[in-house]
């Protein structure tokens, strides 16, 4: 046994140990081949690499010891290595975005073409009924589908005023109508019209119709308002946030992970992934959106509910001719109770010379009632989609999205350019200073965990970070408003459209002819002020105070030519005959 001992000595530096320790890499390449093959096909200038290893004492960031880089080539490195990372983030996210933005655009396209949908179909309803007459009144329809289509594309103002103004013009056009025998100057219009502004609502001419379409169109535009802005925002936050502003900590981790196993001669050597894992955390924890991404998709699916629910856009659409027509029919029923009232509180109008005329009876096609169609029959866009298939599709595609940000990291890790695969977890990998097993913990987490990660120093979230995340916190709120029937944006709001209960009691209104909806109690409104442009006129276009000066893209309207599903009333429609 003692002859053994000296070749024992002598054969055991030979022995591979357990595995170097830190800055304790063994000195088995010599050549740099390998590294001048890999960065030679990346385009770096060989004069530049040496053809062994040199001293590294000129070294920034990988281990000052045996190396293969200058120091352009470790800044050059450097470099490459953040674009690496920041090409994996934003590739990692481009389904996130395309997402986004491919439900934004449908829902927007959706919405518009619905209201694009409603006013044809109502326009050639009518005008088929009663040809010339109606298109002789067809402006302050077309002004009122111009002030919804503004509030939802541009503004978000004056929805309840395009709505009052509306009823306003169909009660200084209808009320003469009814009273062919008198002449009604400026003057008793412009009582007409402060009559039915007066907080009391003693005067309701039009019954209940005006308050249950202002509830329903509401509630509706401004859910899908939200629901498409939300969208948008979603879109564009997450652009911004995909592109990673790496800071120096991160870039320097950046660089020990796949960029120092090139200067040290083994490139074909892959990070370990605990390695990459702890990197990809710490230069991501402060530059995500949680928590407030879990709470922006809870906000996008709740109110997308409501929106093909009890606040649906398409029936609101489908049903503006409803209440309209509603609304005309009350007038003609309750003209004598109406009239009187009028006349006590505005006076008598002068009469006029009588005329023998009579209105022209309605096209044989109005007489006959118009049938409710069938759930399958609703109408669909060009693309073939209604809003049931599309808040399906966002509810499935949300799914896929929901832990993005908290596993981002494993994506990015996921790549062959930043660690090893995990079916070769247990062989020996790049530790950050040489070749064994990465025993650190992985950290992950909140900040607060990412303090004990021992790759990089983590920090808060920067100001763009923040603002970010603000914006997005922004969005959630306005869409859990929307779902509960409120506009945030709009300054003037009313408690009809507020409440937990609202949008229970606002689901009775959808059907037409269905029994008034008592409102909750609120402060009365101070009366509209008058209007005075063309109070009245022959031929004038009514009250424009709320639509003069918009310049509206209306966009390229569908000629989709489905039937409104409404039951319409002829006999109220004859209102707009008389002359």
């Amino acid at each position: 046994m003692s002859a053994l001992r000296p070749l024992l000595l002598l054969l055991l530096p030979l022995c591979p140990g357990p595995g170097p320790g830190p800055r304790s890499e063994a000195k088995v390449v010599r050549s740099c081949a390998e590294t001048r093959q890999v960065l030679g096909a990346r385009g770096y200038s060989l004069n530049l690499i040496p053809p062994s290893l040199i001293s590294g004492e000129h070294l920034q960031i990988c281990p000052q010891e045996y190396t293969c880089c200058s120091s352009e080539t470790e800044q050059k490195l450097i470099r490459d290595a953040e674009v690496t990372f920041r090409g994996l983030v934003e590739d990692s996210g481009s389904f996130l975005i395309h997402t986004l933005a491919a439900r934004h655009r449908k829902f927007n396209e959706f919405f518009r073409e619905m209201l694009s949908i409603s006013q044809h179909s109502l326009a050639q309803l009518f005008s088929h009924s009663y040809g010339r007459l109606y298109s002789q009144h067809a402006i302050i329809f077309n002004s009122l589908f111009s002030g919804l289509r503004d509030y939802y594309e541009k503004s978000g103002e004056g929805l309840d005023d395009t709505l009052a103004d509306f009823w306003a013009q169909l009660l200084e056009r209808a009320f003469p109508l009814l009273h062919p025998q008198y002449s009604f100057p400026p003057d008793f219009l412009l009582c007409l019209t402060r009559l039915t502004s007066t907080a009391d609502g003693s005067l309701q001419p039009f019954g209940d119709s005006p308050r249950r379409l202002r509830l329903q169109i509401t509630r509706a535009l401004v859910a899908a308002r939200a629901l498409v802005q939300g969208l948008e925002t979603g879109r564009n936050v997450v652009s911004e946030a995909l592109k990673v502003p790496v800071l120096e900590g991160c870039r320097q981790a950046l660089m020990r992970l796949i960029g120092c196993p090139l200067c040290r001669g083994v490139p074909s050597l892959m990070p370990c992934r605990g390695f990459c894992l702890n990197v990809a955390h710490g230069c991501l924890s402060s530059r995500g959106l949680e928590p407030e991404w879990g709470g922006y998709l809870d906000g996008l699916l709740l109110l997308a509910e409501k929106v093909q629910g009890p606040f649906s856009f398409e029936l609101a659409a489908e049903s503006i001719g409803v209440k309209i027509s509603e609304g005309l029919m009350h007038l003609q029923e309750n003209s004598v109770k109406v009239s009187a009232k009028v006349f006590q509180e505005c006076g008598t109008p002068h009469p006029v010379q009588s005329r023998n005329r009579r209105a022209p009876a309605p096209r044989e096609e109005a007489s006959r009632p118009w049938r409710v169609a069938a759930e399958e029959e609703r109408p669909t866009t060009a693309a073939g989609t209604n809003l049931h298939r599309l808040v399906g599709e966002l509810r499935e595609r949300l799914g896929r999205v929901r832990g993005f940000w908290a596993g981002l990291p494993v994506t990015v890790c996921g790549d062959p350019r930043m660690a090893a695969d995990l079916s070769q977890e247990a062989a020996p990998c790049w530790t950050g200073v040489g070749r064994g097993r990465y025993l650190s913990p992985v950290v992950v987490g909140s900040l607060n965990e990412q303090l004990r990660n021992p790759e990089l120093d983590t920090s808060g979230p920067d100001v763009p970070t923040r603002r970010r995340r603000l914006h997005l916190r922004a969005a959630t709120a306005r869409m859990k408003a929307a779902a509960l029937g409120q506009d945030l944006d709009m300054h003037d709001a009313d408690e009809d459209a507020s409440g937990s209960g609202g949008g229970q009691q606002y689901a009775d209104d959808w059907k037409a002819g269905a029994a008034p909806v008592v409102p909750p109690a609120r402060p009365p409104r101070p009366p509209r002020p008058p209007r005075r442009d063309g109070l009245g006129v022959k031929g004038g276009s009514g009250s424009a105070r709320y639509n003069q000066g918009r310049s509206r893209n209306l966009g390229s309207s569908v000629g989709l030519h489905t039937p409104l599903i409404v039951i319409l009333f002829p006999s109220a429609l004859t209102l707009l005959g008389l002359r």
